[in-house]
Order: C-alpha cells, then sequence, then structure tokens
C-alpha cells in the first residue's frame, strides 16, 4: 500500500511516501524552491517521493493532507459569536481556504493526469494537529507513551494531548485558538526585534546571556489550569482578526502581534538596527523560562494523568531544544521522542502515518531514527557534473578522505560536507553540513566571516559520538535529531569551546555507526587524531535552505570562504 501524505499551502509545505507503513522519502519543497518555509503546494517534494518510490501518482492508493476544514466547527461558530469582529476576516480566510483545498485537487491531476472524480477518492484530511501527533507517537520506538502537539496554530487547535498506544491514538484534551504558546513566543520574539517567520530560534539562542528578571510580568499573560493545560490574558496581544498568519508569494508573513498593552507592560519594542541591549536579553531569557514552565506544566499533569513513562512531542514549539532538554526527570517521564521534522513539514510524514494506522487500522513498523529520506546522488553523477563545470577534483577511497578532511578540520579549516541522503528536517545532521573543530575557541567567528554571516549570539552544535556522549555532556538521552539542549560537563567546557553555549550547554546530535556510517567514521578518524569524539556541526547553507544538490554545494562553496567541499568521495580544495 503506498500512501503519500501533504503538507500543502502551509509553512515548511513537504512530502512524505510510505510503502506499507514504512517511509520511504520524506522532504520539504524549500529544497528545491531555494526559498525558507515555503508555502505553497509541494510539487516537486511530491515528484521527488513518487520518483523514490519508482511509482506514478496512479500507484498511489491514498493521499493524506495534513488539515480538515471541518475540524471544530463548532468551536469555530461559538468563536465568532464571542468575537463578531473577527466575522469578515474569518469569512474571506475560509473561503481563501476552500479556494486552495480545490487548487490541491487541480494541482494533483497536473502531476497524474488523473480524472477528478478517482483523484477524489485518494484523497483523505487529516486535523493538524492530530497528523503531528502522528508524526510522533508512530514513529517512536514506544508501544505506549503519551503524546503532546504544540504550535503557533493548525486548525483552530493550538495545542492537543493523546495517548497512544499500539496503532491508535486518543485525544484527551486541546486548547483552541487563538491560546497558544508558540503566539507568545512569536510576540516576544517581534518585540525583540526578530520580525520574520521562524526566528523565534534567535530569542531561545539570545536567552542565555540574560537574566529572567521579567519571569513574573511574563507569568501574567498566562493562567495555568489544573486539568494541565492553560488560558491567557488577550489583553496583550493584537486584535485577532490581524494576528492571522499570510502568505505573501508562498512565504509566510505574520503581522505584528503584541498590542498596546504589551509594550505599556515590557517597554517600547526594539526597532531595526537597534542595539541589543542588557534588557533585550534578560526579555528573552525570561520569555524562555515562562515556556518552559507552561510546557513542563503540561507534562506534569500529563504523566499523571496517564500513568505512562514514555512521552512523544512535535508541533512548532517542540523545535524549543532547550525546553526539550529539561523534560525528562521534573515531568515524571523517563523516556522522550521527538521526530526530526517536528515543526509543520513533519506534517506530511504524520498524516500519512495517521491515515495508515489510525484509519485504516494497519500495525505498527520499525521506529524512525535516521532522517536520511531526501535527496541523493551517486559518485558518477557527482564526477560528471563536476566535469561539465570544469572544477578540478581528486576522488578518493573512503579511509584517505577521512584522513585528508580531518587533517583540514584539526588545522582549523572549514569544510562543506556532502554526503548520502538530506536530511529531512530543519537540521543538518551530517548528510548536507558545515563542520569545524570544536576545540577552536575562534571557530564560531571564523564560521561567521566566512559563510553564515549571522548574529554572533548564536550557538554551533556538537556532533559527538553516541559511546562517548557521558563523558562531555551532564545527560545521558538519545538525540538523533540535534532536538535537545543539555549542559557540558564543566570539565570539558575548555576543551571544546567552539560548542560551548555561554551558559555551557550544547544542543548536541548522538551519531550512531548504524545510522550514519560515515559521518561516524568521519568523527572516529578526528577522535584517534585529537581525542576529542565531537565536529561543530552546522547547516550546509548561507541565508538560503540548506543546499540540496551538487551544484548548490559548489555554489556556495564558491561564494563563501570554506576551505574544502567534499562531495561522496570527491574534494575540491580553494
Amino acid at each position: 500500500m503506498l500512501i503519500l501524505g501533504l503538507n500543502a499551502h502551509h509553512a515548511d509545505s513537504s512530502a512524505a511516501i510510505f510503502k506499507d507503513g514504512i517511509l520511504l522519502a520524506a522532504t520539504e519543497e524549500e529544497r528545491f524552491r531555494r526559498i525558507k518555509h515555503w508555502a505553497g503546494f509541494p510539487s516537486e517534494a511530491i515528484k521527488f517521493c513518487l520518483r523514490e518510490a519508482g511509482a506514478t501518482l496512479r500507484d498511489v492508493d491514498y493521499i493524506a493532507i495534513g488539515r480538515d476544514p471541518r475540524a471544530k466547527l463548532f468551536n469555530k461558530l461559538c468563536f465568532l459569536v464571542k468575537n463578531p469582529q473577527f466575522g469578515f476576516t474569518a469569512l474571506q480566510a475560509r473561503l481563501q481556504n476552500r479556494q486552495k483545498i480545490a487548487s490541491i485537487h487541480e494541482e494533483l491531476q497536473a502531476i497524474g493526469g488523473m480524472r477528478g472524480e478517482i483523484l477524489s477518492s485518494k484523497i483523505k484530511n487529516i486535523e493538524h494537529h492530530r497528523s503531528h501527533l502522528a508524526s510522533a507517537f508512530f514513529a517512536s520506538p514506544f508501544a505506549e507513551a503519551a503524546v503532546l502537539s504544540i504550535d503557533g496554530s493548525g486548525d483552530f487547535t493550538t495545542t492537543m494531548i493523546a495517548v497512544g498506544r499500539g496503532n491508535r491514538l486518543e485525544v484527551l484534551g486541546s486548547v483552541d485558538f487563538p491560546v497558544s504558546v508558540g503566539t507568545i513566543y512569536t510576540a516576544f520574539t517581534q518585540f525583540l526585534g526578530f520580525p520574520h517567520y521562524g526566528d523565534e530560534y534567535k530569542v531561545m539562542g539570545l536567552s542565555p546571556y540574560g537574566e529572567p528578571r521579567y519571569v513574573e510580568q511574563v507569568r501574567q499573560i498566562v493562567r495555568l489550569r489544573e486539568d494541565g493545560l492553560f488560558d491567557w490574558n488577550a489583553r496583550y496581544f493584537r486584535p485577532t482578526k490581524r494576528g492571522v498568519i499570510s502568505y505573501q508569494n508562498h512565504v509566510p508573513v505574520v503581522p505584528p502581534i503584541f498590542g498596546p498593552y504589551f509594550e505599556e507592560m515590557f517597554g517600547p519594542a526594539r526597532q531595526p538596527g537597534e542595539e541589543l541591549t542588557q534588557r533585550h536579553k534578560d526579555l528573552a531569557a525570561s520569555v524562555q523560562r515562562v515556556t518552559e514552565e507552561i510546557i513542563l506544566h503540561i507534562l506534569r499533569c500529563l504523566q499523571r494523568r496517564t500513568g505512562l513513562k514514555n512521552i512523544c512531542i512535535a508541533g512548532g514549539v517542540a523545535q524549543n531544544s532547550v525546553a526539550n532538554g529539561k523534560v525528562i526527570g521534573p515531568t515524571g517521564f523517563e523516556q522522550l521522542y521527538l521526530p526530526s521534522a517536528s515543526h509543520d513539514a513533519g506534517i506530511s510524514m504524520g498524516s500519512a502515518s495517521y491515515l495508515y494506522h489510525q484509519v485504516l487500522g494497519q500495525p505498527r513498523v520499525a521506529p524512525v531514527f535516521s532522517a536520511y529520506t531526501g535527496a541523493q546522488f551517486s559518485n558518477e553523477e557527482i564526477e560528471a557534473f563536476l566535469r561539465e563545470r570544469q572544477v578540478k577534483f581528486s576522488r578518493l577511497d573512503d579511509a584517505e578522505l577521512y584522513d585528508q578532511v580531518t587533517d583540514v578540520l584539526a588545522q582549523q579549516g572549514v569544510v562543506g560536507w556532502f554526503t548520502g541522503r538530506a536530511e529531512f528536517g530543519p537540521r543538518a545532521l551530517g548528510g548536507r553540513s558545515v563542520l569545524a573543530d570544536p576545540r577552536n575557541p575562534g571557530a564560531k567567528e571564523l564560521l561567521n566571516a566566512k559563510i553564515k554571516r549571522r548574529e554572533s549570539f548564536r550557538p554551533f552544535a556538537p556532533s559527538i559520538l553516541r559511546e562517548y556522549v557521558g563523558d562531555y555532556f551532564e545527560k545521558v538521552e538519545e538525540v538523533p535529531f540535534m532536538e535537545k539542549v543539555f549542559q557540558i560537563q564543566p570539565e570539558k567546557r575548555s576543551l571544546i569551546p567552539a560548542v560551548t553555549h555561554v551558559d555551557g550547554s550544547g544542543r548536541l546530535q548522538t551519531v550512531m555507526k548504524d545510522i550514519s556510517p560515515r559521518y561516524y567514521a568521519l568523527i572516529e578518524r578526528f577522535r584517534q587524531k585529537t581525542g576529542i569524539p565531537i565536529l561543530l556541526n552546522t547547516s550546509f547553507n548561507e541565508n538560503e535552505p540548506i543546499v540540496n544538490t551538487p551544484a548548490e554545494a559548489l555554489d556556495c562553496f564558491l561564494r563563501t570562504k570554506m576551505d574544502l567541499l567534499v562531495l561522496e568521495n570527491f574534494i575540491v580544495r580553494r
């Protein structure tokens, strides 16, 4: 049975394809369009998934779309009655939503050349947050677990809690739009001068530079409920009708969310180009602290309610890796699983999984610990490309390749590393990475000067061999997708300054030999030479989506100042 899952006409549009419940391929449309958070119809991602499956759209049994306009209709109507000023805007959005759904049928027809009635019989709509829940639980190794989906909003829900057992999910409760942890964090993100969709990670990176001096003020926005969910004080925000995401040329745009009362309570918003002051840093620390408190409140109550020891989390707020690193222990849960694409790109994977297991009743399959589901290129394809571009190169066997690359890294060089299949999700995990020596105290400045050109307060991440996590970090957990931040052992921080954040933490990736054999072998060779089983790892890009093809990797290499480019078994030197 072939099931194609889609996140379409929504931020981070994507496609995923499953055969008999096993994930064959998944990728974001932005990797092809080269526009971050691309939000249109994922036609190129669909074509890629079909090629990887060796199938056409006619061969696909079902097409799962991770949105359901019928979800919570009664709640929506009640909201409109209580908020009549929202009525016209809601009606417009509803009409536009119907037009988008109709266009999905047409766009699929253009790909598959199928009659409309045949195509319609294949399409199944799956609610946004149920798709998030499924993306986490059905990919996890747990037979049963509590599950949390938490983000900005989707299908009129912002938070959903559930229990997963076998091939079933039972929803226990939810929070309706507009009350949202994601929206609170976005409001502060905008307030602190980061206006673009997806900038929340900048606030997370800034927060360790501040003290949570405004925690009590931030807490006034939220009311934690005894049932484990939460409410908010709407006075802090602009009228809801102006707080809905819009899409301009398929790019998500969020208009200002915080209102005049917000500025009364927290002072004037930071203006474009204004220096980041200690007040800004303290505000970042405060909203990060309160966000963690809300998440931990939900999880503690969920654990007490279910009595379960396993927890799965997805949704945009699940991208908060600092909060994720604090889940095990304080909440009563003992094991945590997050998918590689916990943000909205994972909706494609989740909608297909929900349909296969929950709707069709099919049994569970093996858990997902690999994010390598994207594009890949053979040595023959790469050699042909390099010759066509008239680029000088060397072809090496694996052992010599690892030796030469680690020599460059140990000499404070920066390496573009392109191997195997591209990752599904926002993190480069050794498939499309830029690598450096974690021992080099100047590596952060070096990378920002040579390649990334990003804010100086943002940290770089350590990829560490799984066997050595306990030697370098205060917690030992599986972190295959770089989704958790842990404290680095105090005595080891001076050894790896390039990946130690100002608060002594690191957002690690545990590299496993059976999942990432080439990346593991490279880090192991570096360990043999230096004694350090870690490499600094950041995404292979320059203010763009992560590179997807050899051409994009070469172009990024040529316009930046990397010292070495590795394309499978080929090396291109500066």
